[in-house]
């Protein structure tokens, strides 16, 4: 008997018909309080050797619908070893077409990063020495919002802010984030040394534990969407952003990144502040040299496809790296990976995965040293 559960952490679908095993009919369940729908996650039982043919039939109707282009659902039996299957969008409707070895398999729109993860990340920083665990605040479910601080937080040290995940369901940006913690926390690494000779580290791997818990794609638990409350952000709605926002001003900012993934390019690339008001030719040359040393660093980077760039004082604000950028007058990117797959470096069995982007996430550091002695 087939069985489709998502009664754990970010677990999120509709399920309309599981009679027929060659024709589950599903659909996406949006944000639960928005109306935003993308992200699925869930697990099947009772299908081991049955080829299973999965219909999401309001995937028009998502979020990013042209995401699902060449898209591949990932599947996992124990959800530690994550690989694609053969996933197709036609006429509107999203299949997922396989048959599972075992009796218990599960599915996602991309890798999962579990709160359990999570809870492990923040406690091996902390039990490396080097990391100083703070609690910002609460979300609006209750929740923890935590803040790493890596270095020796003096007053000449240069800050550098980095924040994951404000978008739940783009979990590879914790994934990037755990990649980073891994080479920033690793006393051998000469990159990381040096690094912290000079700045300390800020860094906030999810700025939406809600949202992740509640399976979202782009909202907290009161529906707002994070990277577009940075203006004008209140306790009772974005608490995550007026928390982190405060702390930012009682530190200030040298340099700011912020992690994301896009649903529909099939690229890494990086979203700068030329549209701010307070834009000039530093920060401009600070970008140029940022991302030369970044695809230096990883061949999976590269800045010919991304964002169109906003036009002089026309950024919107309300967006963390363009807040960020222009009141600190800093250097301060979004940097995004893909659902998809990295079109410059593809991988057919795993696509864009959790390895990858914490491979990228030890790699942005070696930038970040680049630019480090003209952030001031």
């Amino acid at each position: 008997m087939l069985k489709i559960s998502t009664r754990f952490h970010a677990g999120s679908v509709i399920v309309n018909d599981l009679s027929d095993p060659q024709n589950i009919r599903l659909a996406l369940r949006p944000d639960n309080a928005a109306a935003f729908a993308q992200w699925f996650y869930f697990r099947l039982q009772g299908a081991a050797y049955q080829n299973c043919v999965m219909h999401f039939e309001n995937a028009a109707s998502a979020a990013y619908p042209e995401g699902w282009q060449d898209y591949q659902a990932r599947a996992s039996y124990d959800r530690q070893n994550w690989f694609c299957v053969p996933t197709s969008y036609e006429n509107g409707v999203l299949t997922i077409n396989h048959t599972p070895l075992s009796n218990s398999v599960y599915y996602a729109y991309f890798e999962p990063y579990s709160g359990e993860q999570h809870l492990n990340l923040l406690g091996d920083a902390q039990g490396s020495g080097l990391c100083q665990i703070d609690d910002l605040g609460s979300t609006v479910e209750g929740r923890d919002i935590n803040l790493l601080t890596i270095g020796n937080q003096v007053e000449s040290d240069l800050k550098i802010w980095i924040t994951a995940r404000q978008h739940p369901g783009e979990t590879m940006a914790e994934w990037f984030v755990e990649g980073l913690l891994g080479r920033l926390l690793d006393p051998q690494d000469p990159t990381a040394r040096a690094l912290l000779d000079q700045a300390t580290f800020y860094i906030v791997p999810n700025m939406n534990p809600d949202g992740a818990a509640l399976g979202n794609l782009r909202t907290n638990a009161a529906g707002a969407n994070l990277n577009r409350e940075w203006e004008n952000p209140t306790a009772e709605r974005s608490p995550e952003v007026f928390y982190v926002r405060e702390k930012m001003l009682e530190t200030g900012v040298d340099l700011f990144l912020d992690i994301h993934g896009d649903e529909s390019l099939p690229y890494i690339f990086v979203a700068g502040t030329e549209g701010v008001p307070t834009y000039n030719a530093r920060i401009a040359a600070l970008e140029n040299r940022f991302k030369a040393a970044f695809a230096a660093a990883s061949p999976d980077f590269q800045d010919e496809e991304g964002y169109p760039k906003a036009a002089p004082g026309q950024a919107d604000l309300s967006w963390a790296n363009n807040w960020v950028g222009n009141r600190f007058q800093c250097l301060s990117y979004t940097l995004e990976m893909p659902f998809k797959d990295n079109n410059n470096l593809p991988d057919d069995d795993f696509g864009w995965n959790g390895q990858r982007s914490l491979r990228l996430g030890e790699a942005v550091l070696s930038a970040v040293l680049a630019v480090l002695p003209d952030l001031r």
